[in-house]
């Protein structure tokens, strides 16, 4: 299994440390790091072949980011929100695995990188925006301030 991979194991482990951090640090998902992680630093992989990757490594990541963060009382996660994403995201990678069949390696990896600056550029002069949830506690507090 080990002698199947083109670089030392330790490597892929430092990668999903990396990953791992920056997920949980920042919210992003692991192919961020990973898809261009794999494709250029490690060439351990083509684009496509990096991107189910990092996919397959999203599943955990996500799941124990979400329980950790359930467990900050500064953080309210809104299940409707994520089921409605949810549905939307499992029609959207049904049609982006499908699509992705048919296109060349350079155009997808040229769409990446196109998407990674985007985002990148949109968030830099972004400002941030104050949470736009009140949490039950704080409507209460404010209706019994209301009240008085």
């Amino acid at each position: 299994m080990l002698g199947e991979i083109t670089n030392p194991w330790w490597a892929f482990v430092l990668l999903g440390i990396i990953a791992g951090i920056a997920s949980g640090l920042l919210g992003i998902g692991g192919g961020v790091i990973m898809v261009p992680a794999l494709v250029i630093l490690l060439a351990a992989f083509d684009q496509k072949t990096a991107q189910g990757t990092a996919l397959a490594v999203m599943v955990p990541l996500a799941i124990v980011g979400t329980l950790r963060y359930m467990q900050n009382p500064d953080v309210t996660i809104n299940w409707t929100v994520v089921a409605l994403i949810v549905a939307g995201a499992i029609a959207g990678s049904l049609m982006g695995t499908t699509l992705v069949r048919h296109l060349p390696l350079g155009f997808i990896r040229k769409c990446f990188v196109v998407l990674l600056i985007a985002v990148a550029f949109k968030m830099f002069i972004s400002k941030p925006q104050p949470p736009a949830i009140e949490t039950a506690d704080e409507q209460t507090q404010t209706t019994q301030t209301t009240e008085d």
